[in-house]
């Protein structure tokens, strides 16, 4: 109608709609290189990101390996067996198996009470508690992630150590006296730093992770397989044993498995209760020590030789997490592919 009305002609009419479908192409490939430029550059972003995790942690090894070489050439693999850890002595003689012992000991008793607490307190929470305490129990729970190591270190030390040597640690020295084996194991006089005080220091802190995981992955259950178990008479230990549990075990190991890297490194706290002893105890009573608290407590004071094999503590703290945690990945595929199957 407009170019009727302007008196325009066919020709200028054709010439004017292939100008504004010319226009309005231009437009459209001027939005789609502006959408390319911006995936190209969200591409570039997040490859360079994860590149930059590979170079650090290629760097993070390639500083430890250079930092251990002298102690790696002068021990070898005595290194690994010597409980002897004596940095003054002419030569310097220094060992890492009292350090290993320990920080693979506290993590086993410090998990063996932190999984089977912490995924009751989540079945508590998501099967048993009323709604109107859930969350306040909860937030008290996900609260204790949040208090800092050394916080734990100084409770542990003033108030939890000797609460320990002077009730439980008597209690179980009197009831295995003379038995086989368990003597050994809680064996010893009472002591405000020891391996089992640590360890329980390690199972409080590690304890939200696990009940935090497992909590949320509890809440993923469909709800109408635990009400069909309930309907055909199960009881609530029966749907959370064979329906909760079977649903969720991916979860529920994931969650193990990061506390189980928290327990294994866990600096400041075990510091301050473990007793730093480079000694190996059958009795989990007995002061002890950690790769961790063991450079934690003379890093500052060592050169030479000594620093080197600190380092060389740091990159075995590093290979044994890296193990764990490999482990831990390959067992949750094989799940993962047993479930599919």
């Amino acid at each position: 109608m407009v170019c009727k009305k302007q008196g325009w002609g066919v020709a200028e009419m054709a010439v004017h709609s292939s100008a504004i479908e010319q226009a309005a192409s231009h437009d459209r490939s001027r939005a789609m290189d502006a959408f390319k430029l911006g995936d190209r550059v969200f591409y570039w972003i997040t490859r360079i990101s994860a590149i930059l995790v590979l170079v650090l942690l290629g760097g993070i090894i390639m500083s430890l390996i250079v930092g251990s070489w002298p102690a790696i050439m002068e021990f070898g693999s005595s290194f690994l067996t010597t409980q002897r850890w004596a940095p003054s002595a002419e030569p310097p003689v220094l060992g890492a198996l009292s350090p290993l012992y320990g920080t693979i000991l506290t993590s086993i008793i410090a998990m063996s009470i932190a999984i089977p607490v912490g995924i009751g307190i989540a079945v508590f929470l998501t099967e048993l508690c009323p709604l109107w305490a859930r969350g306040p129990i909860g937030m008290a729970i996900e609260l204790l992630a949040g208090i800092p190591s050394i916080i734990y270190g100084m409770w542990g030390f003033f108030i939890l150590g000797p609460i320990l040597a002077d009730t439980v640690q008597p209690f179980f020295i009197d009831l295995f006296d003379g038995v086989p084996v368990l003597g050994s194991i809680f064996g010893g006089p009472p002591s405000y730093l020891s391996l089992f005080n640590a360890s329980l220091i390690l199972a409080i802190m590690v304890l939200p992770f696990i009940t935090a995981i497992s909590r949320d992955v509890f809440t993923t259950v469909p709800p109408v397989l635990k009400e069909a178990a309930y309907g055909v008479g199960c009881t609530t230990w029966e749907v959370v044993r064979h329906v909760v549990l079977p649903y969720t075990r991916v979860g529920v190991i994931g969650g193990a498995m990061l506390a189980l890297g928290r327990a294994l490194g866990e600096t400041m706290a075990v510091t301050f209760i473990i007793g730093n002893s480079f000694r190996i105890s059958p009795s989990i009573f007995a002061p002890g020590t950690t790769i961790s608290a063991a450079i934690a407590s003379e890093f500052a004071e060592s050169d030479g030789l000594h620093q080197s094999s600190l380092m060389l503590l740091g990159l075995l703290l590093f290979v044994l997490t890296f193990f764990v945690l490999a482990a831990a990945r390959l067992m949750l595929l094989r799940l993962e592919k047993k479930a599919g199957k």
